[in-house]
């Protein structure tokens, strides 16, 4: 690999990890489609300071696209307030005509830069190493690495001196207010917090890998953990990953360094949706399996007691039986036996023969009285 390689990987390590520590809170907020609008909204902001400056390096772009992510926000709630529309449909109002417009002055005004619909949503962040930033004669390297470690830095200090107030205010707004801080005042702070750490990864990997970022890692390290302390460290190795994962594919593949960082989200999300040990696809799977099974052997318990000594005892009590009495599979109903068996509420007599053991009749008669 090439030092310029280096660079871009590095790069896309620090845009990972800086989307998504805010973006823990996101999900945790459910505030996810939130992201994806903040990070389409902006564009307008820096359309029009582009339009204003006709500088796409000049600071006015940053500032302005940050304000309209905070405006699009404020829009969003003030038109909520009204109760006359849920908060995403508020969302879904509000962020499609602000980027509408923006993509329509870009068509219409801004054809001849490279501030186009491609550049927008794709971003190209293997370009970023030919922007350098040069103080006094020294290459330091690419500006857009700079950047995001200052706004890596931004979030850091942020979340970690602020780290009660978050928590409080995440989980029960109203105790935050009891607690004497202003939940509302936190929020717009985090929002604006949110908005500039989109602007800064706007530009190297556009708005799709913004919300990518911002959100999959987080979701995936929620999937893993509850503990607020472990899941933004968590979020954060998971974007780095993902990130490292998606540069090296895309080397492979030679396709688009963004295109492939956001699929490599994407993936990594998938395989902890599938596998997380609590609350994957497959431990729900098995974890519905098993109550299946535990409710097998309660209703089998409740059989045998109600035709305990009674004259049907030796028909109805067989384990051949239960299959067409309980509309069980024979697969199934020889599993539920093998279970209350080794359970010790069940015994076998005389080969086919069920019987209950004191203990089966405890559960069964606990069971009928619940």
């Amino acid at each position: 690999m090439t030092s310029q390689d280096w660079e871009v990987l590095v790069l896309a390590v620090v845009v990972a990890v800086t989307c998504a520590l805010p973006g823990v809170y996101l999900v945790l907020r459910r505030m996810a489609l939130l992201s994806d609008a903040i990070s389409h909204s902006i564009l307008l902001g820096i359309v029009l300071a582009f339009f204003w400056v006709r500088d796409l390096n000049s600071p006015v772009l940053v500032l302005a696209a940050g304000a309209t992510g905070v405006l699009m926000v404020a829009m969003v709630e003030a038109l909520h307030r009204t109760r006359l529309v849920k908060e995403d449909a508020a969302i879904a109002l509000v962020f499609p005509a602000l980027f509408s417009l923006a993509v329509l002055l870009i068509s219409r005004h801004a054809g001849d830069v490279h501030l186009d619909v491609d550049a927008v949503l794709l971003g190209e962040i293997a370009f970023a190493p030919f922007r350098r930033w040069v103080v006094g004669g020294i290459d330091l390297g690419p500006r857009a690495l700079w950047m995001m470690l200052g706004i890596l830095a931004a979030n850091l200090l942020f979340l970690l001196s602020l780290h009660k107030e978050m928590k409080v205010a995440t989980f029960d707004a109203g105790l935050a207010a009891a607690m004497g801080f202003s939940p509302v005042l936190l929020h717009y702070a985090f929002m604006s917090l949110v908005s500039v750490t989109a602007v800064g990864a706007f530009d190297a990997v556009g708005s799709i890998l913004v919300v990518a970022l911002m959100i999959a890692p987080p979701a995936a390290a929620r999937l893993l953990t509850d503990r607020l302390g472990l899941l933004l460290p968590l979020a954060a190795g998971i974007a780095a990953g993902s990130a490292a994962l998606g540069f090296f594919g895309a080397i492979l593949l030679d396709a688009s360094i963004a295109g492939s960082m956001a699929s490599a989200a994407g993936l990594v999300f998938a395989g902890v949706l599938l596998g997380a040990p609590e609350r994957g696809i497959v431990a729900e799977v098995r974890r519905r399996r098993e109550q299946r099974l535990e409710f097998a052997v309660r209703m089998l318990l409740i059989h045998l007691l109600n035709h305990e000594g009674g004259p049907r005892e030796a028909e109805e009590n067989r384990a051949d039986h239960l299959a067409g009495h309980l509309r069980w599979s024979r697969d199934f109903a020889r599993r539920v036996v093998r279970r209350a068996v080794r359970e010790g509420q069940l015994e076998r007599r005389g080969g086919e023969g069920l019987a209950l053991t004191p203990l089966g009749r405890e559960v069964a008669r606990h069971v009928m009285t619940r």
